[in-house]
């Protein structure tokens, strides 16, 4: 139904337009009695195989959905219902901002893949705490942090500082997104030091708090093992809990689309089908190199249950989706734990 009714009439609209009626559709349906209860018994798979704890969070199945989807936290509380064991909000920025301008997503249906710079418009961590307040559901709630576009990056770290201490008493986790291609020169924080400034930073804010929480870090397909490895030797320094991997890329391969057309398309970073093999390749590297030991988030390409097994074979511990989420519908979650379910039953 989804694929054959539902995705064709929000296909009509831009990829933005498209989304905010996702969310008037959401959150109006869910105001109906019974809806939610409905909906939550076609689209979850309660069974304790499922379950799973993770940097000390408990997980009733590994599938969630990325950041990006729910920027300012304004449906979490809806979106609970579909399945999903945990939801990732943001990027999150200390000030709102627009983000970049107009048109700024695009779908290439051909490939299973969008192209987005949308520039981590948001409306800033105030609003965010605000929403995360009116917090209804039990499901995992993580915080993917960010830096103001006008911030240079030297003081960058101020910005992951504040935005981390507004949302600490409201999410469940944190990751750092130094590695998003749309804001301008952000992937330069990946480099070693500035890294290493933000992380040890943020660890020496945690240890302020009554409650340590799990600090994750956001890492691009883009980079080479040699620089993987250099980051896996901060991960190791710093003692944070994780690795989301991957973020988007601005690399263009496994296109089966017309050039002139993602050319018009221009700069933006790339998820969906094209991306899966390279996301899971450094998944694969990853846990290689940690013998296993440290806690992966896969995310990129997951479009079939195949393709969330494959990442969770590779080594990921949990699994999220964006562009799948869109092309497949919600019961692309029911159908990876099913899944799941049959490669570890007898």
């Amino acid at each position: 139904m989804y694929k054959q009714i539902i995705r064709p009439i929000f296909f009509l609209f831009n990829p933005e337009k498209a989304h905010r009626l996702v969310v008037k559709v959401v959150k109006f349906a869910f105001r109906i009695p019974g809806i939610a209860w409905l909906t939550r018994k076609s689209l979850y798979i309660n069974n304790p195989l499922l379950e799973r704890t993770v940097f000390g969070l408990h997980f009733i199945n590994p599938v969630g959905l990325a950041a990006g989807f729910d920027k300012d936290a304004t449906f979490f509380n809806e979106f609970a219902n579909l399945g999903f064991s945990f939801i990732e909000i943001g990027t999150v920025t200390p000030k709102g901002q627009n983000g970049n301008p107009k048109p700024r997503s695009f779908r290439i249906p051909a490939d299973n893949a969008l192209i987005n710079r949308m520039g981590f418009n948001n409306s800033g961590a105030d609003a965010v705490v605000e929403n995360l307040k009116k917090r209804r559901t039990n499901v995992i709630i993580g915080g993917n942090l960010g830096k103001n576009t006008t911030t240079p990056n030297e003081l960058a770290v101020n910005d992951y500082i504040f935005t981390f201490n507004k949302l600490y008493e409201y999410v469940d986790y944190f990751v750092v997104n130094v590695s998003c291609p749309n804001i301008s020169d952000l992937h330069k924080l990946q480099d070693k030091d500035s890294l290493m400034e933000i992380l040890q930073e943020l660890i020496h804010e945690r240890a302020k708090q009554l409650v340590s929480k799990p600090i994750l870090l956001k890492i691009s397909p883009d980079l080479n093992f040699s620089q993987i490895d250099e980051i896996l030797e901060i991960v190791s320094a710093t003692k944070i809990d994780g690795i989301v991997a991957t973020n988007t890329t601005t690399g263009r391969y496994n296109l089966s689309e017309d050039t002139e057309k993602i050319k018009q398309i221009g700069n933006g970073g790339l998820s969906g089908q094209p991306l899966r093999e390279r996301s899971t390749e450094i998944i694969r590297y990853i846990s290689q190199k940690t013998n296993g030991k440290l806690p992966i988030i896969g995310v990129g390409g997951i479009m079939c249950a195949y393709d969330a097994i494959e990442k969770l074979k590779a080594g990921a511990s949990l699994v999220q989706l964006y562009t799948g989420f869109i092309y497949e519908g919600p019961f692309l979650v029911k159908q990876i734990n099913k899944a799941i379910l049959k490669q570890i039953q007898p």
